[in-house]
């Protein structure tokens, strides 16, 4: 396989959290990494840390998603402009990996470390948290709605399954219908395999 159809098939992106600290002239900046699924994921995530870390005066962070490259956003959260969103999604991108999210929670030390050290700083917390976590490719999914009769859930399962597809929604009913990722290197088998079972429609959502 060729290095542009492992652009075209796969991403890289962390399975796991985690996360990592460093020190500079008393002030303490955690940074924590996450898999992320969505905008709303990212809400949830960063309002669960507020609450964990109540007492921190900045919570920066910066946020990939999807293989577009136009989906992403920083956040300084008070600190100079430029200074803490931008450096840490210098780490994401420079480990070319995307469905990520970086927060760093920072306690101040009561010395100010200037544009240069802060930029620093969330640059080297954000890698140190990176190389903690294994990075992992995974396979490019198109969406499908696959519709067909409840006597072939079976045989329509056991296609989704055998190709590793992704169910992101179900209903079973005397019609059942299925909204799933298909993995895009496989997506033609998929489709064939589909549309040998009498009555299946498969549309692209």
């Amino acid at each position: 396989m060729t290095e542009n159809n492992t652009e075209t098939f796969y991403y890289n992106t962390v399975e796991q959290a985690g996360q990592a600290e460093f020190k500079d002239r008393g002030s303490r900046f955690i940074a924590y990494v996450y898999p992320l699924a969505d905008v709303a994921d990212f809400k949830e995530k960063l309002a669960a840390l507020k609450k964990e870390h109540p007492k921190a005066v900045h919570h920066c962070f910066a946020y990939r998603l999807g293989l577009d490259s136009n989906t992403f956003r920083v956040s300084d959260d008070g600190e100079p402009s430029g200074t803490a969103g931008k450096p840490i999604l210098g780490q994401i991108d420079s480990k070319k990996i995307t469905n990520v999210l970086i927060v760093v929670v920072r306690y101040f030390g009561g010395t100010l470390l200037g544009v240069p050290g802060l930029i620093n700083a969330y640059k080297t917390v954000a890698a140190l948290a990176l190389q903690v976590i294994p990075t992992v490719a995974k396979p490019v999914q198109l969406n499908y709605h696959i519709q067909f009769d409840y006597t072939q859930m079976n045989e329509v399962m056991r296609v989704i399954k055998h190709f590793d597809c992704t169910v992101h929604r179900q209903e079973t009913q005397l019609f059942c219908s299925i909204d799933a990722g298909i993995p895009k290197n496989r997506l033609n088998e998929v489709l064939f395999r589909l549309k040998e079972l009498r009555g299946v429609e498969c549309t692209v959502i």
